[in-house]
């Protein structure tokens, strides 16, 4: 089986290493992913996507792409003649480019669709306090993500997991869901399942628009944002006019009887010199780690202090 795969940062890693592990059936004759680019900072050199590096440890043919629908990708595609195109967290390609696929064409996704399609599931499934996601395998069709489904499998999400660590398990439950498809469909036997339309929810782009903190959340709510975003793209507020990414974050049990009522309010902040406390909704959020803007990560203890929380500005905005 010729395989053509597709793909470009770490999550589709163990996919593409899970396929060249597999059935000496299974042939990947070409790599496909995003251009060199700087990946730590805008100054920093140009460096290989996670995929490129594997498929060049692999001795894979590697082709990086701008344009999916530059009609010369098809071209190159067909002369490839692949039997199968595999997708992991690449781009949305055009059905010039997918229908070359004799066999078909299919997609990991890291959620139980029809929920969380779009680009970030992994993060809204956290966000929205959900204790159980998955991946799915489907077969590619002009609609993002509403393909027949070909395999699930679930997994359940740790109360403190953050998004990070939450993809990290995905990309390797994902590798094996991946080559059991391709099983399927060499052996004939995959049997496609309609997504129920009736159950679909949305995950899109995150931004920076809404993955700002809303301190007026409950507790539960505002420490699932925290970590759904954790560690990237990050949730964020604003302290002394200063931007402030929040990486970790929880609950707490923290009383100030000396408190006046006034004070609290959402966002207000206190500390025992050590310890960061935030006021949300119905109690306290206490932060563990974060990044003032031009800092460096530190702990709550580092950021107590240096900047004097109390003395200095009293809120998070």
């Amino acid at each position: 089986m010729r395989i053509i795969f597709m793909g470009t940062p770490e999550f589709a890693v163990p996919s593409l290493r899970a396929i060249a592990k597999a059935d000496t059936d299974f042939e990947i004759v070409l790599v496909v992913t995003g251009k060199d680019k700087p990946r730590k900072s805008s100054r920093s050199e140009p460096e290989p996507t996670p995929v490129k590096k594997s498929a060049r440890e692999l001795g894979i043919t590697v082709l990086e792409i701008d344009n999916v629908k530059d009609p010369r990708f098809a071209g190159t595609v067909a002369r490839y003649r692949p039997d199968v195109i595999v997708v992991a967290a690449f781009r949305i390609l055009p059905p010039s480019v997918f229908e070359q696929a004799k066999a078909g064409a299919f997609n990991l996704h890291a959620s139980l669709l029809p929920r969380y399609r779009g680009a970030a599931p992994v993060n809204w499934a956290i966000i929205n306090g959900d204790t159980e996601t998955g991946v799915t395998t489907f077969f590619l069709q002009k609609r993002v993500d509403t393909g027949n489904i070909v395999l699930q499998e679930k997994t359940a999400i740790g109360p403190e997991e953050t998004a990070g660590e939450l993809a990290e398990r995905l990309s390797v439950i994902g590798a094996g869901t991946v080559v059991k498809t391709l099983e399927l469909i060499r052996d004939a036997k995959a049997v496609p399942q309609p997504q129920d339309e009736s159950r679909a929810t949305r995950a899109p782009k995150l931004t920076s628009e809404n993955t700002r903190i809303d301190w007026a959340e409950p507790v539960d709510a505002i420490c699932d944002f925290i970590r759904g975003l954790s560690p990237r793209p990050t949730a964020w507020t604003v302290f002394n006019h200063r931007k402030v990414k929040v990486y970790r974050a929880v609950s707490a049990d923290f009383l100030r009887p000396e408190q006046e009522e006034q004070a609290m309010v959402p966002g207000n902040l206190s500390t025992d010199g050590s310890r960061l406390y935030v006021i949300g909704l119905d109690g306290w959020v206490e932060i563990l780690s974060l990044q003032m803007e031009g800092k460096r990560r530190m702990s709550a203890a580092e950021f107590c202090r240096g900047f004097r929380c109390e003395e200095e500005c009293p809120s998070f905005s």
